[in-house]
């Protein structure tokens, strides 16, 4: 075994120089806001195209988990849930559609505590009578639910989970919230809030993104179709209209809720508008506006580990083609 080098020697001398350098170059990328060292991560993952489909591969929903190793997207032709690492360019699929399940389209997916993976069907029940209109499914990929909600005309569009454990599904064809949890029978989903009374329904598509407030205590729900967002008391189920101050959020689909930053995926507007939401989430002032990639049409995110995951659908194109991907950014340059 070699002997320490003496104190003083030019080893020694030289290992203190490294030290100091790598001490320095770290402190001067924390003053400047800038990383020590480049981030691993790419900045596109590619997923699975239905090779010879009709109208190519379009997606919608992306799910990430608790540790934000795995992240799960949905694709509307078909209905496959594609499965990716964050660390790694690609993704496979995980759950075949066509059928599969009952499944025919997918649209907002979200996980659990639990690693479970919760799919809302948008109009497979409308166009399949019959079939679900939501899928849970176990980590390993076995299916532990498919259910309809009570109403028969559901566009089930996106999923948030609650303070209490559950999943909560917005419609965007009734101001309607639905609640889906496993119970002593079985897994059941139920109506949890009805805002017909308030939210008047418009052409197009109404409620979609829905994220749970940070102190647990309400929902925030984007109507895209109107340019507005509604706050549902989580206590009272009650809706009611947050003022966002005259931003501009027609097109608002997806909705990441990082503090209080809020971030609005506008679709076919192509912008990312981020929003400083009030304590009580009643209240939202414009933070940043910015176009996005003018020949995407991004749907709905997810951050996972500083980063934010966005899920380009290809729905400007009437025949989709490859690359089909999702595109990581920096949270922090998607927001300001």
């Amino acid at each position: 075994m070699n002997a320490a080098p003496p104190a003083g020697s030019l080893v020694d001398m030289k290992i203190q120089h490294a030290l100091a350098t790598i001490l320095t170059t770290t402190a001067a990328a924390a003053v400047l806001g800038g990383p020590a060292f480049a981030d691993p991560r790419p900045d596109t993952y590619t997923l699975d195209g239905d090779a010879g489909a009709p109208a190519g591969s379009k997606f919608e929903g992306i799910g990430v988990d608790r540790t934000g190793g795995t992240f799960y997207v949905s694709e509307t032709t078909g209905g496959e849930l594609h499965r990716g690492r964050v660390g790694q360019a690609g993704a496979e699929v995980w759950v075949d559609g066509d059928g599969t399940d009952g499944r025919w389209t997918a649209r907002g997916v979200t996980v659990d505590g639990a690693g479970r993976v919760y799919v809302a069907g948008g109009p497979n029940r409308l166009d399949h009578p019959g079939a679900p209109d939501l899928w849970v499914y176990a980590p390993g990929g076995s299916l532990l639910a498919a259910l309809q909600v009570p109403a028969g005309n559901a566009f089930l569009n996106d999923v948030a989970i609650g303070p209490d454990g559950a999943a909560y599904f917005t419609d965007s064809n009734a101001a309607r919230i639905y609640r889906v949890a496993p119970g002593t029978d079985g897994w059941r989903a139920t109506t949890w809030a009805d805002a017909s009374a308030v939210i008047a329904q418009a052409p197009g598509f109404n409620l979609g993104g829905i994220v749970l407030t940070g102190d647990r205590q309400a929902f925030v729900v984007a109507q895209g179709n109107v340019g507005k967002l509604w706050r549902f008391d989580i206590a009272t189920q009650r809706a009611t209209l947050v003022d966002t101050t005259g931003a501009d959020l027609a097109g608002a689909d997806g909705l990441v809720l990082q503090g209080d930053t809020l971030l609005v995926v506008r679709n076919f507007q192509r912008h990312l508008t981020s929003l400083t939401l009030a304590e009580g989430a009643t209240q939202a002032t414009l933070l940043h506006d910015e176009a996005s990639d003018p020949s995407r049409v991004f749907t709905t995110a997810k951050v996972s580990r500083g980063r934010l995951l966005i899920v380009d659908s290809k729905f400007d194109e009437p025949v989709a083609s490859a690359p089909y991907q999702v595109v990581s950014i920096p949270w922090h340059d998607a927001v300001s």
